[in-house]
């Protein structure tokens, strides 16, 4: 077995993940402000247990003091995306980037593996700054669909169940499974469209919630309690209905009176 310090050598792994998480969720807001809609669904990371280090060295004869260089997924991230046509995108993003280097792709869903497995990975470098100066650790980057996560989850586990050792009619079953993991991404790719506008046009009528309830909290900010409870009442009768529309209206009104008041406050302003 191999006797050097796992805390300290994985050490460098953690923080790249850590960092890489927090790029590609900046990435994620980013592309949603630019854009109103973000091609990555969510983003998570892990740095491979010691135990699966140790197995992959020996089903790949990597030698242990070639860890480093010979396991490219010590360091993971996995980033998800709603539909297939979201991954090639995501993948053009993180080949512009100039604070990591790709060293090479592989594609599962162009070629995906018999089992059924469909993901897109990049391997990386990527420099971490440490206490001892910059090292440049391997990462991989799996960017898939959320049904080609849910199955690869699956299987995942069950392949350390089994020891890697699936019985036959497990294989099958769960490659009949993957083919309906890509039937599900298709069907959703072909309603694109569709669903893009209603999930804008809920994320709309969130916000204009929001607004109309921080606008009416202001109105007591000006001491305008009598016009903020009328519009604390209108709201409720406008929310029971769904009505966004009026919400509109309402929000428009409730800044008209502030703006009003404001001019009232601080006539030296408009000087």
């Amino acid at each position: 077995m191999d006797s050097r310090d796992w805390g300290t050598f994985l050490l460098p792994y953690e923080q790249a993940v850590e960092e890489l998480k927090v790029k590609f969720k900046t990435m994620r807001s980013e592309l949603k402000k630019l854009e109103e809609y973000a091609p990555i669904e969510f983003v998570t990371g892990r740095v491979k247990k010691i135990s699966s280090i140790l197995d992959k060295a020996k089903r790949y004869n990597v030698a242990l003091e070639d860890l480093e260089t010979g396991i490219e997924d010590i360091a993971g991230i996995r980033i998800m995306c709603q539909f297939v046509e979201d991954i090639r995108r995501v993948a053009e993003y993180i080949r512009m980037r100039k604070d990591l280097k790709v060293l090479y792709e592989k594609d599962y869903i162009t070629n995906y593996k018999e089992s059924g497995y469909r993901s897109f990975h990049m391997i990386v470098e990527y420099p971490v700054q440490t206490a001892l100066g910059q090292k440049q650790v391997l990462a991989e980057i799996q960017i898939r669909t959320l049904a080609m996560n849910f199955w690869a989850t699956i299987e995942h586990s069950l392949n350390y169940k089994y020891r890697e050792s699936l019985p036959e009619e497990m294989r099958g079953r769960l490659k009949k499974a993957a083919e309906a993991a890509f039937v599900l991404d298709n069907e959703m790719s072909s309603i694109r469209e569709e669903i893009l506008v209603a999930q804008k046009s809920f994320e709309d009528d969130s916000n204009i919630v929001s607004s109309v309830l921080a606008s009416i909290h202001q109105l007591y900010f000006y001491h305008l309690v009598s016009e903020a409870i009328d519009a604390q009442e209108r709201f409720n009768r406008l929310w029971e209905t769904k009505d966004f529309e009026g919400m509109k209206l309402l929000m428009g009104e409730v800044k008209g009176l502030i703006k009003q008041h404001k001019k009232v406050e601080e006539p030296g302003d408009e000087l």
